[in-house]
């Protein structure tokens, strides 16, 4: 059988129009959103190769913020300098962004509009089995050996019978592999072996590295203080110049700082900061009405792009509502881009910064090893995740029985929402029928589903 033929390196026009393709079609939250650019990226065009694509990923798992976002700004800096990291980032999240305005002004101005529920139930079921589909890829990838097996489902527990915080168990992944690397290395070198093994065909990415040509990527002594002298004014000038503007009780103000230290402190995800979040909106700041965070969160898990989006909601409603002399839509429409300046620059901050330095250390078998530990921990996160999802999709009520553990109240249990989820994930995992269309048939179902039972 022959060799595949050597991909060529992707021109700047091609990359915008895949990175507007990703952007637009990124549901299903970081699970979903990570194995669509695997795909489209690795598999399809294969403009990187499977090892630098999880390379990758493994320090962007690192980061504060959203870890799909900032691959996307990984690999298009990668490919296309600087220019390419800031038009994959901003594609990948403008789609969302806009269709989360337009759902946080319908959602202010109308309520609880019936249509718009019905076509939200339906979409909830099908945005499960895609996130439940993509963990499935992501830990057949991942998960490469027993050993690999039982840090994620160590992680499982931790997260979500212990209630141990994320980046502990993101540290305590990244220090197993660090010893692993010591005493058995073949078992974390995140390559698989026997039949399981897949040869790391090489991408267009790793070609021009060898090529010589992709000079950027490599450090230099003047990078990192060049990179923080550009980019902390670009992310905390705004925030300041309000600050000094507006004055430290102002609506604007409160949002701008709140979410640039949240941008700071989000490890794990929208999940993960969406508790801490909801308690400072509604007590603190008196933003939210209790339950409004949770409205947010299911109109974020319809939209493509980053679940974090759902802050972009919460600062809407927050300017809206203190609007002062302005319009409350244009306030809203203000306090929501402020949101966004406030979460998704710093993610631009973290790439550039520190990206030359994790390519230049790519060989470093320790290094590898524990990145390796630290995507099988993730597995297990995405499985609680992918659980937490299912449970308040399926069920009315669920019930924490200690140590962060929720379980349903089966009582409660949604039968509508139990069957869409069930023909969505036939659909996806059975049937391979492709994202949108099982979105677009389950939103369909949700309606009829809604009005035959009134």
């Amino acid at each position: 059988m022959s060799a595949p033929e050597a991909p060529a390196a992707p021109t700047f026009r091609e990359g915008v129009k895949l990175w507007a393709k990703i952007g637009l079609l990124s549901f299903g939250g970081p699970a979903g959103q990570i194995a669509l650019m695997h795909k489209e990226l690795v598999e399809e065009r294969r403009w990187i190769g499977e090892q630098r694509f999880l390379h990758a990923l493994n320090y962007c798992m690192l980061l504060p913020g959203p870890e799909a976002q900032q691959l996307a700004i990984y690999i298009g800096w990668l490919l296309h300098r600087t220019i390419g990291g800031l038009v994959a980032g901003i594609l990948f999240v403008a789609p969302g962004a806009l269709v989360m305005l337009t759902l946080s002004i319908l959602y202010a101005l109308y309520g609880d509009a019936p249509l718009v529920e019905a076509l939200f139930f339906g979409v909830k079921a099908a945005v499960l089995a895609i996130v439940i589909e993509a963990m499935i890829r992501i830990g057949r990838r991942a998960l490469k050996n027993r050993v690999m097996v039982s840090i994620a489902l160590a992680a499982f527990i931790a997260i979500y019978a212990l209630n141990v915080p994320f980046p502990l168990i993101i540290l305590l992944a990244g220090v197993t592999g660090w010893i692993g690397n010591r005493v058995a290395p073949a078992l974390f070198s995140g390559a698989a072996h026997g039949k399981d093994a897949v040869p790391d065909i090489k991408g267009a990415v790793d070609l021009m590295f060898e090529r010589g040509e992709l000079a950027h990527t490599r450090p230099t002594r003047w990078h990192a203080p060049r990179i923080i002298a550009i980019w902390l004014p670009i992310w905390l000038g705004p925030v300041l110049l309000i600050w000094a503007f507006t004055g430290s009780a102002s609506v604007w103000t409160e949002i701008g700082g709140f979410f640039s230290v949240m941008a700071v402190v989000t490890f794990g995800g929208a999940y993960a900061v969406l508790a801490y979040v909801a308690q400072a909106a509604v007590e603190s700041f008196g933003w939210l009405a209790p339950g409004e965070m949770v409205d947010g969160l299911g109109l974020a898990e319809t939209t493509p792009g980053p679940l974090i989006l759902v802050l972009q909601f919460v600062g809407f409603l927050a300017a809206f509502r203190q609007s002062g002399s302005l319009s409350p839509l244009l306030a809203g429409s203000l306090g929501a881009m402020l949101t966004l300046w406030a979460t998704f620059t710093p993610c631009f901050f973290w790439i550039f910064l520190g990206a030359p330095y994790i390519e230049s250390l790519r060989g470093n078998k320790a290094l590898s090893a524990a990145l390796t530990a630290i995507t099988a921990a993730v597995v297990g996160v995405i499985m609680n995740l992918a659980l937490w999802f299912g449970l308040h999709v399926i069920f009315g009520e669920v019930r924490n029985i200690g140590l962060g553990m929720d379980v349903p109240v089966f009582s409660s249990i949604d039968w509508g929402a139990a069957l869409l989820s069930c023909a969505a994930m036939i659909a996806i995992l059975k049937l391979k029928i492709g994202m949108l269309p099982t979105l677009a048939g389950s939103a369909l179902a949700g309606v009829v589903l809604l009005a035959a039972t009134g």
